[in-house]
């Protein structure tokens, strides 16, 4: 939103320090080891760029040091609120900063800068500077000088000297403002005097020509200014004026060509700070390409710090920008720069020893790409993005405050300047893609201001003081986000703060003023919008401002929240409800602890009318009710059963801690059990006395200390009265007690035992344990009211109490024995498991000295109390006949497993102990076997591996005999498989044995997966119980493969018999056809399956064997499945006929790898089924075996076509890279270094290497580099494997008969004439290849090639196993082939369509 300027001048004096409201900060942080020596300049200028710093310390919170609004000056007409009492702070969902930048346009400026360009051709805007006046530079050479009105002063230069100088591209005015500097883009500076407009100086020597000037600015010294120009280079200019001529000395401070140099910042420090020691040495900071410098000008040349980006985006602009800030009451320079999305802050200060410090601090870390840095204040910084949007950020916090979009503003870059076009643009790459996002001379601060030059307009950006904050919100009706911002103000959490008193009780004093200002505003406002009638939840739905809210910091003010705002709210009927409900949470958290009468009774009474109970009772006791009636409020938790808030006003009240238990206890008696009513309100009573009895106050709170004793004294007396008030003649003795122990004895004991904690040596607290232990035997003992379990808590309690070393309880010995006849009586068989466990958790707490222990053993054998057992025996030590209460346990007899195998491995037990559990243990193994096997067989395999055949006699029965040896030697039965045996074959026979027996589908596997019998005596076995497949398969392992094939065969003509007889079986009646056909699929299934493991079994077989073997095995089998077709005739045999039919087909592919073709044809037409048929019938099977035939046949073609392929390829290849002609390094020989076309006496030969390296073959015969082979000298490179580290001569001889060529060279004769140049002729080639060229060669082929085919074909096959023939095992042609798995595919091309 643009505002308009007012009336006060654009320049301010706000950025005054005012040190004695800085309050004290930590400084430790700042504490950390200092540099010694400072690095020199030269030493930068050489140090490598890429150098980077890991270490980042932490930041100091830095104090805003803005003026005082005189407005906040007034007196607080609530100040009265300090002495009201403190509440938390209030949360609010969100930090609400508002509008925190005003954005005025001058527009008084914008239009003369637009008029200029069109009326005097002076251009687009390029450069802006701010001091008591403003400057704008134009791209035609013209510098516009405005007053802070507004008003054109001074049109410095002309167009004509900006045609000759170009456009200005920096503008720098010194801290008097009497100076104006600029720089333009061709590389000139002039000074110009801005009293009156003369030209002073024109410096065109400063720096190197052809560079344009990026950046001039003057420092705080009067004659001296820093300029840096396009070729990354900054220089020093000294204003001198001798004997009436103006001069200007220059000196190089940075040299671009050790790094180019984009952004320069000196330190400017106020009239306030002039005195400031930092400022004595003229500090100036650089920003390269890959790091900050900071060096001191005065009053020498010195390098204080140097810092190194790190890794940013080379498009990124490097940024700097100085502040004073104060820490610990010191005021000190603050440097921050940035280059990319990071900013860095460095702390400049000097210790009381003179030596000063360059000190890192905490970086902040932004999510956008910066291309403007600048100071508002010293703890607040406006950042602007690569998208041209204005960030504003607060330091200590690094918290966002405001985004505002600056595209309208259309900001004019510096990017022509940094490409240096008006000079040729002879600026490097890196410069040159920096200065696209530059805009250095478009953004400029001043006291607290910051300006932004546009194409057409200047933009000015202030800091609002608080109170415009709050009212630019109030103006937009977000009257809930300035109560959260003027919230922030006055408990000093808000950010970039400008106007308010550094003293808190001040702050708080004005803006509570504000505060209630906003309330007033907001509770008018809401009641116009607020209807007279309607349901509340329409109106917190947004039909009107929810009038609650303001209660949030309105919470302050009690006297306004209640006296002023209330009563407003009470016309209204839906905001007073509204207003009264909103109440009820900030009660419930004790923010608001007193209500004045009229509030607290209309809130009562609200609640009522609407039902909601729950709230009254939740507010009642949260809160002072010393001002209610108390009578009225006691009668209306009484009928609505509210008994917390019933017992807080007895409590709280009137001190009574007896009377509302008593009413309690009556109304709980006269409850139905079970119900939901009856269990809370007992639960509430037992949750009462534990708090009285702890000194605590009911539902929260402490009771008065001074309290305790007596409400402890009277709780007593009332639990222990024999008789209610008004009791009627059949009441029993102590109801109160009688009542909570029917309700719940264990929790009733329990708040009991935690009241008797706290009994030490309170004489008259110890008499109530006693008198309390007393009436609780009295009621329990002999009453059949109470179940065991109630009362086994009873004595659980009363033993846990007894074995206390201070114990002063008395309890009759007899009264435990009495129990103990009570849980262990025989007569009583209901809840066994509950009187036991009462039994044993009385035992575990200490009772066990309360029986005798052989007594008490004696009646736990007799209820069958094992558990009882099993503790008694545990402490004398007697395991083994823990063994025997395991076994009569029938719900623990899984866990004597575990019990065995822990006492027999696990350490604290005796030799004699393990022994005699171990007996115990092989004694009732029979048992053990019944309950678990699985179990049974892995603890035999642990502890009694010896035993095993001593346990099979002992079980005398062959079923479990079975169930232990499967568990114990099958592997599959889920025996851990370090834990499996190694027994005897006679007992895997046995196993075996009993699997034909009891499970005969599983033996099988088992003889497949166990390798420990003997064959014979399994085929035996296997024989007797008639189990084929089994059988066939140990004659098969055997190495019978014949007898496995006639068991196999005999089994599938026996299926197939049978189903030839139901199937040829017809004119049965309607209702057995259809069980007819299920036994003809039941049959078909089984002929498969067992036509599945016959073949299976002939093609394993059928690679070992000849060709006269193969038909004994295949052709029975073909011959065995034709058979039975011929029994069956007519159309009711169709199905089962052609079934037989396609399993016969599957038989004949099969063979159709093993036996040859035409036998397979000859042995079917002798069948009489098919060879007295048609053709027609036969046409199936042939057309099957002639598709199997072609595709074998296109397989064989394909693979043939593409070996040859590949080895065409290697051929050719290879055959290119050998005839590939050699180039020499040099025209001279590498031994005797003479040139080969200046011996001119006789044809020489010449040996040309493929490394490019050229000899005289007298010279390498010299040298013995030459192994003669086969008439043939094999030569290698001198000078090549003179670097390997040996001569070649001294190699083996085994490495010139590689099966690859050691070495390639070629032979020339050069027959030279005087002045020309010899020719080489082609003499003799040897292709040989060395050591090198084998490694070159065998990578190309490595690059060009993937596996041969050959390759994958063999690794193809043998993937298949043992059941098909591979490359590496050929077979007899045609017999055997792995493309016949039905798992293989052959992946070729459909062939392409060709349109007629």
């Amino acid at each position: 939103m643009t505002e308009s300027p007012d009336s006060r001048s654009l320049v301010s004096a706000s950025s005054q320090l005012n040190l004695m409201e800085i309050e004290a900060i930590d400084d430790k942080e700042f504490d950390i080891p200092q540099v010694d020596t400072p690095p020199t300049l030269e030493s930068i200028l050489n140090e490598p760029e890429d150098e980077d710093e890991p270490f980042i310390l932490e930041d100091t919170c830095l104090l805003n040091t803005e003026n005082i609004d005189a407005h906040s000056c007034e007196t607080s007409s609530l100040s009265v609120y300090v002495h009201l009492r403190r509440r938390k702070a209030v949360e609010t969902n969100a930090t609400v900063h508002g509008s925190v930048l005003r954005r005025n346009v001058l527009k008084g400026i914008s239009a003369q800068i637009v008029s200029a360009a069109d009326k005097v051709d002076a251009g687009l805007p390029t450069a802006v500077t701010v001091s008591n006046v403003i400057a704008v530079g134009t791209s035609h050479g013209l510098a516009l000088v405005f007053d802070q009105n507004q008003a054109l002063r001074l049109c410095l230069g002309t167009t004509a000297t900006g045609a000759e100088y170009g456009a200005v591209s920096a503008l720098s005015i010194n801290h008097d403002c009497t100076r104006l500097l600029c720089g333009f883009a061709k590389g000139q500076i002039t000074m110009w005097d801005l009293a009156n407009g003369k030209l002073l100086r024109t410096i065109t020597d400063a720096h190197p020509p052809g560079t344009a000037i990026l950046h001039v600015k003057f420092t705080d010294h009067p004659a001296l200014a820093v300029c840096n120009d396009s070729g990354g280079s900054v220089f020093e200019l000294s204003f001198r004026r001798v004997m009436g001529m103006r001069t200007c000395e220059s000196r190089c401070l940075f040299s671009g060509s050790k790094g180019e140099v984009c952004c320069v910042e000196p330190l400017h420090a106020g009239p306030e700070l002039k005195d400031h020691p930092i400022t004595h040495y003229s500090l100036l900071a650089m920003a390269s390409l890959t790091k900050i410098l900071l060096i001191g000008l005065k009053p020498s040349l010195k390098v204080w710090m140097t810092f190194p980006y790190g890794k940013t985006d080379p498009a990124s602009v490097p940024l700097l920008a100085w502040q004073f800030v104060a820490v610990q009451k010191t005021i000190n320079p603050v440097l921050a720069f940035c280059r990319g999305d990071t900013i860095h802050f460095l702390l400049v200060k000097k210790d009381e020893s003179g030596i000063i410090h360059v000190i890192k601090q905490r970086q902040l870390l932004l999510n956008c790409d910066l291309i403007s840095l600048s100071w508002i204040n010293p703890r607040t910084l406006v950042l602007m993005d690569s998208t041209e949007k204005l960030r504003v950020v607060d330091r200590p916090s690094q918290e966002e405050l405001e985004t505002v979009d600056m595209a309208e503003l259309q900001l004019v870059y510096n990017s022509s300047h940094f490409k240096s076009l008006a000079t040729g643009g002879n600026v490097s790459q890196a410069l040159a893609l920096v200065g696209e996002k530059t805009c250095y001379q478009s953004v400029c601060s001043y006291a607290g201001q910051i300006m932004y030059l546009g194409t057409k307009s200047v933009h000015i950006m202030t800091l609002r003081n608080w109170r415009e904050r709050v009212d630019y919100l109030l103006k937009q009706e977000k009257f809930m986000e300035a109560l959260s911002l003027a919230w922030s103000l006055h408990e000093g959490t808000a950010k970039a703060v400008l106007g308010l008193f550094a003293d808190p009780a001040k702050r708080k004093g004005v803006v509570a003023d504000k505060m209630v200002e906003i309330l007033l505003q907001y509770v008018d406002r809401s009641l116009k919008k607020c209807p007279e009638q309607g349901k509340i939840q329409v109106m917190e739905h947004g039909k009107c401002d929810h009038p609650s809210h303001f209660s949030k910091i309105s919470l302050l003010f009690r006297d306004l929240l209640f006296n002023q705002i209330y009563p407003r709210l009470v016309e209204n009927s839906v905001a007073r409800g509204v207003f009264l409900e909103s109440l009820e949470p900030y009660i419930l958290s004790e923010r608001i602890g007193c209500l004045t009468a009229a509030v607290m009774r209309d809130l009562l009474s609200y609640f009522q009318e609407n039902g909601m109970m729950d709230s009254v009772e939740g507010c009642l006791v949260h809160m002072d009710i010393t001002n209610l009636d108390i009578q009225q409020v006691v009668q209306m938790c009484w009928d609505n059963q509210l008994y917390d808030a019933m017992i807080y006003v007895f409590n709280s009240g009137m001190n009574d801690y007896i009377t509302n238990a008593k009413m309690h206890i009556i109304s709980f008696s006269h409850l139905s059990p079970s119900t939901d009513e009856h269990v809370v309100m007992g639960n509430k009573l037992l949750v009462y006395i534990s708090c009285c009895l702890a000194g605590r106050a009911y539902p929260l709170g402490d009771i008065p200390e001074d309290l305790v004793p007596q409400v402890k004294n009277q709780v007593f007396e009332f639990l222990i009265r024999l008789h209610s008030v008004e009791a009627a003649q059949e009441e029993e003795v102590y109801p109160y007690i009688r009542t909570l122990l029917h309700f719940d004895t264990r929790e009733f004991l329990n708040v009991l035992a935690l009241t008797f904690e706290d009994f030490k040596n309170d004489k008259q607290a110890l008499e109530y344990q006693q008198r309390i232990v007393d009436i609780l035997l009295k009621i329990m003992v002999d009453n059949s009211d109470f179940t065991p379990s109630q009362v086994g808590c009873l004595f659980t309690f009363l033993a846990r109490q007894l074995a206390k070393p201070d114990n002063t309880l008395f309890v009759n010995r007899k009264l435990f024995d009495q129990v103990l006849e009570f849980l262990c009586s025989p007569d009583d068989d209901s809840r066994h498991t509950e009187r036991q466990q009462v039994l044993l958790e009385l035992l575990q707490v200490g009772g066990v000295v309360q029986f005798d222990e052989e007594r008490l053993l004696e009646l736990a054998e007799k209820a069958e109390f094992y558990q009882i057992c099993e503790f008694m025996y545990d402490k004398k030590h007697l395991y083994n006949k823990i063994v025997d209460c395991y076994l009569k346990d029938p719900l623990r007899k899984e866990e004597l497993f575990n019990y065995i195998h822990n006492i027999l491995s696990m350490p604290g037990y005796s030799s004699e102990e393990k022994q005699l559990v171990w007996v115990k243990a092989l004694q009732h193994i029979k048992d053990l076997v019944s309950i678990n096997s699985a179990k049974t067989a892995e603890l035999v395999a642990v502890h009694f591996a010896d035993e095993v055949q001593s346990i099979i006699t002992s079980l005398q029965d062959d079923y479990l005999a079975f169930q232990f040896l499967k568990c114990l030697l099958n592997p599959r039965e889920g025996l851990n498989p370090q834990t499996v045996l190694r027994l005897g074959p006679d007992l895997h026979e046995l196993l075996v044995d009993l699997l034909c027996q009891f499970s005969p589908q599983q033996v099988t596997a088992f003889l497949k997966t166990s390798q420990d019998y003997r064959l014979e005596e399994a085929i035996q076995i296997t024989e007797k119980h008639k189990l084929h497949e089994a059988t066939a398969y140990l004659l098969e392992k055997k190495g019978n493969v014949q007898g496995a094939f006639e068991v196999l065969l005999q089994t599938l003509k026996g299926k197939l018999h049978k189903l030839a007889l139901e199937g040829s079986e017809a004119d049965k009646p309607d209702g057995e056809e259809e069980e007819t056909g299920d036994e003809v699929q039941s049959l078909l299934r089984r002929v498969e399956e067992a036509l599945h493991d016959i073949i299976a079994l002939c093609q394993r077989s059928s690679h070992g064997l000849n060709q006269q073997q193969r038909e004994a095995l295949w052709f029975p089998l073909l011959e065995a499945m034709m058979s039975p077709q011929k029994l069956l005739k007519g159309a009711d045999t169709k199905h089962t006929s052609d079934a037989l039919k396609e399993l016969t087909m599957k038989v004949l592919n099969s063979m159709s790898s093993f036996i040859a073709p035409p036998a397979i044809i000859q042995r079917i037409l002798q069948d009489p089924v098919y060879g007295k048929g048609k053709l027609a019938e036969l046409q199936g099977l042939i057309l099957g075996m002639l598709e199997t035939f072609n595709y074998e046949q296109t397989l064989l073609e394909t693979t043939t076509n593409l070996l040859n392929s590949d080895l065409h390829w290697s051929l050719s290849h290879l055959r290119k890279a050998v005839s590939r002609g050699l180039h020499p390094r040099q025209y001279h020989c590498n031994i005797c270094l003479q040139q080969y076309k200046r011996r001119q006496e006789s044809e020489e030969e010449i040996i040309i290497f493929s490394c490019g390296h050229l000899y005289h073959c007298q010279c390498l015969q010299r040298k013995e580099v030459g192994v003669l082979s086969e008439r043939q000298y094999s030569w290698s490179c001198y000078k090549c494997t003179s670097n390997q580290g040996s001569r070649p001569a001294d190699r083996p001889s085994a490495e010139s008969s590689r099966s690859r060529s050691t070495s390639l060279a070629q032979f020339f004769t050069s027959q030279v004439q005087p002045g020309e140049v010899g020719l080489l002729h082609h003499r003799c080639c040897l292709a040989t290849l060395d050591a090198q060229q084998t490694q070159a060669w065998d990578h190309f082929r490595t690059l060009y090639r993937g596996p041969s085919r050959l390759s994958v074909l063999t690794e193809l096959t043998h993937s298949h196993g043992n059941e098909r023939a591979g490359l590496s095992n050929p077979v007899h042609p045609g017999t055997g082939s792995i493309y016949h798995s039905e798992n293989f595919q052959l992946k070729l091309s459909p062939p392409p369509l060709v349109e007629e």
